[in-house]
């Protein structure tokens, strides 16, 4: 959608479904200036939606091309264009003014008087007519769409200020308020710009390519070679091996499949398959390795339609800022103080009602409250960028404000990926059978596995035969003529363990019982007083897909009252949080995997934790770098200062108000008073939300 420009486009579209109940979810992504929208099929239509979205001014432009076809992106400079004019003419209306301020408007040289005045009115017409354009559009839609934004109120009140001051200077009874209009619209403009410049580059909505592999092996005349995913075509031979992720539609032609869907469908019950059938991307190959045939584009899989209504298909809204209400109801007593000014001298001098009733628009306009939210979180947001917590949008800091509930996941959140201390009992180990083990635990990427293979250190890959992956027991396979058997106890025994092993993967080679690795997690630095301080204020929960092994350390950690629970499925994470909204909890989401995808998109914020920004991750409303998990409980301090600051940016607000209200409605407001109070609020307000938001970083985040 083009037509995207600010928060009021976004706010307006992500609320589709209030003006067609056929319309389940509208999503925005402002930087590519996209709508997802989610319908349902026998209620409503993908015509309806472009004939929806034209109607309320955002003509849609389809585009059927390849989605692999790199879009030319190109700038769009005309909000710095209406800056810089809105600029450059409130500079020169003010100093054209100075002789009215100084004289009071007694100034005696007539001729000079409507000169500097219909000056005015020439330099403000293209503020009027081409800067403030996007208030008017925007103000518009909410209209028809029978919803007062809070551009409504700023169009009206450049309108009937240009008006006014228009009957002023052509009748010759005043200089007009051309300053004060043209000034509205330039900081307005400098808070818009600003806002725009916040949204992060980072992606925190994630589609289905996300998670594929950046290469694939192809085989072509026996001979195996690594190419993008993006250039794998229909009829590519391709190699999966153990654990890798499956980019396209193929039939399968060599191997023993065992597929795990569970990215796809949160069922971590592998599916096999035979000789011939179809595997669709998105699948997860458990065993050896396999030869496929692609069948369909990695645009064109399956994935693709699975994306967004098979894996998590429950759809929920997002709390709305309260910045919206309150600027509603701003704009309703605005009205109404001006409406009872205009009928208060209607009855006792009707030639002060309509001065009255404009000066009391003119003077409240209520631009400085979106000044004070787009400056305190848009500094906020840089700030938190600048400690390495990337938050979508300011929306995304209140919801943090408001939460009562954090939950965290277990593995690669709490504890740190490839971190792990190992340790070896039993028979010792000689280095050809170091080797031997070393070959086998690289066949997969499990933790425990990895951390196995970063013991032994080995740099010695021997060929494999017979290998086998079977899920939460372990795996196997003969090397060099060895048969190898690593896992749980009762998979390498047959003996049933009374309670789940506490990090222990025992080694069987041939016949013989060696010994076992004992594993245990390394939690990130900081963790347990992380811990304490956020009990203190918030109800914690770990809810972790691991086995129940570390249970009583981690009971001791979060204290008996909060809630631990393991062997949870995706899908058994998402109602854990569903039930805690449900209680009337704001919930917090802490994770990092794709299991954890629909918990972290049902809750009030989803927060991913991340040792790499650039690495894929679940669609969230922040990403944290590992290293600043300690900190999460100083981000949640700084977060709910936001509304505090912003709140008491409203008080200054109010006091300007009162102070021009007191003369508007008398309906003796001068230009000279408008001038010096709206660009006086408009900077004191900017120059307080910046400056006490950078001053509480400084105490939560030093």
């Amino acid at each position: 959608l083009p037509q995207i420009h600010c928060s009021s486009c976004i706010w307006l579209l992500e609320n589709l479904h209030k003006l067609n109940t056929g319309i389940i979810q509208s999503r925005v992504n402002f930087q590519r200036k996209e709508i997802t929208i989610v319908f349902h099929a026998d209620r409503f239509s993908l015509r309806k939606a472009a004939e929806l979205l034209t109607q309320i001014g955002y003509e849609p432009h389809i585009s059927l091309n390849d989605i692999e076809d790199k879009k030319i992106t190109t700038y769009d400079r005309s909000r710095v264009f209406k800056l810089g004019i809105a600029g450059f003419c409130f500079g020169n209306i003010m100093m054209l003014s100075f002789p009215e301020y100084f004289s009071s408007g007694n100034y005696t040289d007539k001729g000079m008087k409507e000169f500097f005045g219909y000056l005015n009115l020439l330099l403000s017409l293209p503020v009027f007519f081409y800067s403030a354009s996007e208030f008017y559009i925007s103000a518009w839609k909410s209209l028809k769409q029978k919803f007062l934004n809070i551009d409504a109120p700023i169009a009206l009140a450049v309108i009937i200020t240009f008006t006014r001051s228009i009957y002023d200077i052509i009748s010759g009874t005043g200089a007009g308020y051309l300053d004060s209009m043209s000034g509205i619209v330039f900081f307005m403009l400098v808070g818009r710009f600003f806002q725009d410049k916040t949204y992060q580059s980072l992606s925190f909505e994630r589609d289905y390519k996300s998670y594929f592999p950046i290469s694939v092996t192809v085989k072509k005349n026996g001979i195996e070679e690594n190419i993008p995913v993006s250039q794998l075509k229909a009829g590519n031979r391709i190699v999966i091996h153990n654990n890798e992720l499956i980019p396209a539609d193929s039939i399968l032609f060599y191997g023993k499949a065992a597929i795990d869907y569970s990215f796809v469908t949160g069922e971590s019950v592998p599916i096999e398959k035979t000789l011939g059938e179809i595997v669709y991307a998105g699948g997860k190959q458990l065993g050896g390795t396999l030869e496929m045939e692609v069948v369909k584009e990695v645009s064109q899989s399956y994935l693709t339609q699975l994306w967004n209504n098979e894996t998590f298909d429950r759809i929920w809204e997002k709390k709305v800022s309260f910045i919206h209400e309150l600027s509603r109801q701003f704009t309703w007593i605005l009205f109404a103080i001006a409406i009872s000014a205009g009928l208060y001298w209607y009855l006792n001098d009707p030639s002060k009602a309509l001065n009255a009733v404009t000066s009391v628009l003119i003077v409240a306009c209520p631009c400085a409250l979106l000044l004070s939210a787009t400056f305190t979180n848009g500094n906020m947001l840089h700030i938190f960028g600048n400690n390495k917590l990337y938050i979508k949008n300011a929306s995304v800091i209140e919801a943090m404000a408001d939460a009562d509930v954090i939950v965290f996941d277990k593995t690669g959140t709490i504890t740190q990926n490839n971190m792990a201390a190992v340790t070896w009992e039993g028979i010792e180990l000689s280095s050809s059978e170091k080797d031997l083990i070393f070959t086998l635990v690289k066949q997969s990427t499990h933790p425990s596995s990895a951390a196995i293979s970063h013991y032994l250190s080995s740099n010695v890959q021997l060929p494999i035969n017979n290998f086998k992956h079977f899920i939460g027991e372990g795996m196997e396979g003969t090397v060099q003529g060895k048969y190898i058997r690593i896992g749980s106890l009762s998979f390498i025994t047959g003996l049933k363990e009374n309670a789940p092993a506490t990090g222990k993967v025992y080694v069987r080679i041939n016949d013989k019982l060696t010994g076992h690795f004992t594993i245990q997690n390394e939690y990130r630095k900081g963790f347990e007083e992380l811990i304490r301080q956020l009990s203190e204020k918030y109800r914690l929960a770990l809810v972790s897909g691991d086995n129940s092994a570390e249970q009583k350390r981690l009971t001791n950690l979060f204290g008996a009252e909060n809630t631990i629970l393991f062997d949870q499925s995706p899908e058994n994470k998402l109602q854990f949080i569903e039930r805690l909204q449900k209680n009337g909890h704001k919930v917090v989401m802490i994770g990092d995997g794709l299991n954890d995808a629909g918990a972290l998109k049902k809750s009030d914020v989803g927060i991913v934790v991340s040792d790499n920004i650039n690495n894929f991750s679940p669609a969230c409303d922040a990403i944290l770098e590992g290293t600043m998990f300690s900190r999460l409980g100083s981000f949640f301090d700084y977060a709910k200062t936001g509304k505090k600051i912003i709140i008491g940016s409203f008080i200054i607000s109010i006091i300007y108000n009162i102070i021009g209200l007191s003369f508007a409605v008398q309906g003796t407001l001068s230009p000279v008073i408008a001038a010096i109070l709206m660009p006086i609020s408009s900077v004191s307000i900017v120059a307080f939300t910046t400056g006490v938001s950078a001053l509480m970083a400084k105490r939560h985040l030093r």
